[in-house]
């Protein structure tokens, strides 16, 4: 199936319904904005080009009329302030691997959604790091990027399978071109989008910025899903929920004054960047990848950071196929 390349800022031939998305006639117009840095970049590659959403500055973008009562309905759910969800434990977070080259390709079995899957072999490491560790009952994500063909894999409830690797889904994601999923199919991840791009990663907090959107998932969200999600996972028609793919962003006006180290660098992204909408979880949850250099106390300052200090950003319209 024909993949899908899709930057901020391209209109789409497609119906919008009366749902989050903006009002008739802006729907995918990117307003006028400087220049951003290169864009982030994992064992030698590029994670998307700059222009892709996910590298998108996005904080000259118009708010969504819907911005307010979508707050309030995501606050009235529960779990009213930002949550790090990684942090120097190994098994808290989402880990990945970089691979050579020359990684063998090992065989994957889909259990649950191999027709909207990638189909193996895959450059996955028999001893690749699985999220909470090896004997977790939770997503159990992999993450895999490969070195020279700057490719990522991702599976979802992964287990090591005879010579190979089982999981519920996969997806084969190019790094160069940033190729979406096709509309419709999940990936690794509910809302079909690639998982490292959102990941707060170490090194690049330690480098002094954070130059993309970051993962974050929410307990109630609505049936649909705005770009560059391809994929929704609710029944709920709420048109207050946050689709799939949303973008949030924190205000250009909260104080991060007093906010220091590791804290800091991550809450300037989350108003450069946002949050971008990825799946069904704890409200303000946003992810990373372990690192035992973490300081947890130092992360702990963006527990103090409201729900109410976000507003939605338009950067499409919620799609529903």
């Amino acid at each position: 199936m024909m993949a899908v390349t899709l930057a901020l800022g391209a209109t789409l031939a497609a119906a919008a319904p009366p749902t989050i998305g903006g009002p008739a006639g802006t729907q995918g117009l990117a307003p006028a904005r400087r220049l951003t840095p290169p864009g982030p970049s994992v064992g030698g590659c590029s994670v998307f080009p700059g222009t892709n959403a996910w590298n998108t500055d996005v904080s000259g973008f118009p708010l969504h009329p819907r911005s307010a009562t979508t707050i309030a309905k995501i606050q009235s759910v529960g779990g009213d302030f930002l949550h790090p969800d990684f942090g120097s434990n190994p098994d808290y977070g989402i880990p990945y691997v970089v691979v050579p080259p020359t990684q063998p390709l090992v065989p994957i079995t889909y259990t649950a959604y191999g027709d909207e899957s990638d189909p193996g072999p895959f450059p996955v490491p028999l001893d690749a790091p699985v999220e909470g560790g090896a004997g977790s009952t939770g997503d159990r994500h992999v993450l895999v990027v490969q070195e020279g063909s700057c490719e990522l894999f991702e599976l979802y409830v992964a287990r090591r399978s005879g010579a190979g690797w089982s999981a519920d889904s996969g997806a084969r994601w190019n790094l160069v071109t940033g190729d979406l999923r096709p509309i419709g199919w999940t990936s690794a991840d509910a809302a079909g989008l690639p998982i490292l791009p959102g990941l707060v990663r170490f090194d690049e907090v330690a480098a002094g910025s954070v130059r993309h959107a970051i993962r974050v998932t929410f307990a109630q969200t609505q049936r649909g899903f705005v770009l560059p999600a391809t994929h929704f996972a609710s029944s709920r028609t709420d048109p207050d929920l946050p689709p799939m793919g949303l973008r949030l962003r924190l205000r250009a006006d909260y104080d991060l004054s007093a906010m220091t180290g590791q804290a800091r660098v991550i809450a300037e992204a989350m108003k450069t960047y946002g949050l971008l909408v990825a799946d069904n979880g704890s409200n303000w949850f946003f992810q990373g990848a372990p690192d035992p250099r973490w300081d947890d106390d130092d992360l702990g300052q963006l527990k103090q950071i409201p729900g109410t200090a976000f507003e939605v950003v338009d950067t499409g319209p919620v799609r529903t196929s």
